[in-house]
């Protein structure tokens, strides 16, 4: 009979507690009900990360003014054609030009030996202009050089891409670790409430001791206390999810994936393996790769610069004095353009990219060692992370078989709640120790992708 009153006490206890902690806190289920939420998966985090990101916007933004600059370069082998019309009225100087024409008759200077001022004469030009190149190795090599710079600034955008995306993957596995602990210390709070229930119904059976009851209300006010923080840190992890995913404040995110859904590691791939899908797919590679080429562009640019170049013009219009009176004229040739001496200014450019190139080339060393200790800490922690979670699993399954051992000695009375209460604790610790090493595992996940380069490969 008074097994059977702990039983009914403990039921309601949980049912009350799990009620109140919906009404008072909310829980991940009834805040998507409220409002429509979006549905995501880890790897559908990283990618809508990857797609939306301020980052990624704003490299897009620099791929426009690359192919902007690209396109720029192109006008140069395009013909340039230009028209103008004008009227325009002037004076000048007879001496300016040696005019001294003499009267054939008298012997006399037709205009003032010292000079004197004609016109004003009017003229009208409607003229229109062409101009084509015909042979220029150096603009050429600007243009390649200029689609070498789009190409570098493309992979940038990527690398801003994985960039955000590993962020986002990352806020999302906080995320997760945040309900969890919440779902954890709601565990607990159930669990204190039924202990102070079995305390108070001892008391009254004349069993126990007002102590007891004493113990156990400060342990179910800690869980409280607990419960609320964790609470507050599963909202502020749902936050800063919403902003690494560039959503607008308010958006509901569902989260998909479960800590406990996730699994515990995987097959792990070889070091070798990883460097090698490390060297194919991280985009800081790949971008510092195109900056060397698109560097090299540029000193072939200079180079070319020292070649002659061949270019072609035309120029046709009437001209004359009144609108009424006007003549057709036109002027047409080719060009040939040899550069000499330029003060070296040329050869100074040209030691300025050699010596980009080596800064670029020492750069593209240090990020391959740099990927190579990304990667293989990556895969220490990915394995040492399921090395924890082992260890955190038999510690939680001996946590609970220490308080059902402590629970059955206080419903027997044959000890006080104080090993019940201490047990608690201890399963307490250990769901944390859990729920840290599952984060933990995952965490590890999403840094062997960002070390690899393909964070939005991720399921």
């Amino acid at each position: 009979m008074i097994l059977l009153r702990y039983r009914v006490r403990h039921t309601l206890a949980a049912t009350l507690l799990a009620a109140l902690t919906g009404v008072l806190f909310g829980t991940p289920e009834s805040a998507a009900a409220q409002q429509p939420a979006v549905t995501l998966t880890l790897g559908g985090a990283a990618r809508l990360a990857a797609e939306r990101s301020a980052g990624t916007e704003i490299a897009r933004f620099r791929m426009d003014q690359a192919d902007a600059r690209l396109r720029q370069r192109r006008a140069e082998f395009l013909p340039s054609i230009m028209a103008a019309v004008g009227e325009s009225e002037h004076t000048f100087n007879s001496a300016s030009f040696g005019i001294s024409f003499a009267d054939p008759v008298s012997g006399k200077s037709l205009f003032n030996p010292n000079g004197q001022v004609l016109g004003p004469v009017k003229i009208w030009d409607v003229r229109g202009t062409l101009r084509q190149s015909v042979f220029d190795p150096g603009a050429f090599a600007r243009m390649r050089a200029a689609r070498a710079s789009a190409g570098a600034i493309g992979t940038e955008a990527n690398g801003a891409a994985q960039q955000a995306a590993a962020l986002a993957a990352a806020s999302y596995v906080r995320a997760l670790r945040a309900d969890a602990q919440w779902l954890a210390r709601t565990a607990d709070s159930t669990l204190a409430a039924e202990l102070l229930g079995i305390a108070r119904d001892q008391l009254a059976a004349g069993m126990g001791i007002a102590l007891d009851v004493t113990r156990a209300r400060s342990q179910l006010s800690a869980a409280h206390s607990q419960l609320i923080a964790a609470r507050i840190e599963r909202d502020r992890a749902r936050l800063d999810l919403v902003r690494a995913l560039n959503l607008p404040l308010g958006t509901v995110v569902a989260l998909g994936d479960s800590l406990r859904a996730s699994p515990a590691n995987g097959e792990l791939p070889s070091i070798a393996e990883a460097l090698d899908r490390a060297t194919r797919t991280r985009a800081d590679l790949k971008t510092i790769g195109e900056q060397i080429t698109a560097a090299e562009r540029q000193l072939d640019a200079v180079r070319a610069e020292n070649l002659p170049s061949l270019s072609a013009f035309a120029d046709h219009g009437p001209t004359g004095g009144a609108p009424n009176h006007l003549l057709g004229t036109y002027a047409w040739g080719l060009q040939i353009s040899v550069p000499i001496f330029d003060g070296f200014r040329r050869e100074g450019r040209m030691d300025e990219q050699r010596a980009s190139i080596r800064e670029l080339d020492a750069r593209r060393r240090e990020i391959t060692q740099q990927a190579a200790a990304d990667v293989s800490a990556a895969l220490l922690d990915l394995s040492a992370a399921g090395e924890q979670l082992a260890a955190a699993d038999e510690r939680f399954g001996l946590a609970e078989q220490e308080l059902a051992q402590a629970r059955d000695r206080f419903r027997a009375g044959v000890s006080g709640n104080a090993d019940v209460i201490a047990a608690s604790l201890a399963l307490n610790a250990a769901r944390t120790q859990v729920v840290d090493a599952r984060a933990g595992v995952l965490a590890a996940r999403v840094s062997l992708h960002r070390a690899q380069g393909n964070v939005t490969d991720l399921p």
